[in-house]
């Protein structure tokens, strides 16, 4: 019972095994967790993020180790916690969700430097989610310097 629960977790309630783009899919989850976290203040999204962010690694690990690989593709919830990362302190709106969005996106697929060492030299649970964690913080950088840039109205 307990790999099951781990598995469901791990695989976004079984999205992760979704052919089709299972990563841009599992990503999707961290939606409803953004919006939960944007009701807290600073030291509350901190923390919200980093518990998200320990429970995927732990939950990642596990599951890499039931299904017998590295960094399975069915596993998505790493993708969840990259996104917190990525909206981390920005107003949750649809425009800067959407923008997150699509920049976690390309981030975690193209992995640049210091991603693809991440992703290479990690092992594990942590391996697994960092390197999404890492993206998500290039995207953060680049949502802040837009909303910063762009016409109040874009903003919300």
């Amino acid at each position: 019972m307990k790999k099951l629960i781990t598995l469901f977790l791990a695989e976004g309630a079984y999205l992760g095994r979704v052919r089709a783009m299972p990563g841009t899919l599992g990503s999707l989850w961290g939606i409803p967790l953004a919006w939960a976290a944007s009701f807290l203040g600073i030291a509350g999204q901190a923390a919200f993020t980093v518990l998200v962010c320990v429970a995927a690694i732990i939950i990642s690990g596990a599951a890499a180790k039931t299904l017998g690989e590295k960094d399975p593709e069915q596993i998505v919830i790493d993708e969840a916690a990259g996104f917190l990362a990525a909206v981390f302190l920005i107003p949750f709106t649809p425009f800067n969700l959407i923008l997150a969005f699509i920049l976690f996106r390309i981030f975690d697929i193209v992995k640049p430097w210091p991603v693809r060492q991440i992703d290479k030299n990690i092992k594990g649970g942590a391996g697994i989610v960092l390197d999404d964690v890492a993206a998500g913080i290039f995207a953060n950088i680049c949502v802040q310097a837009v909303i910063r840039i762009a016409p109040m109205s874009w903003r919300g």
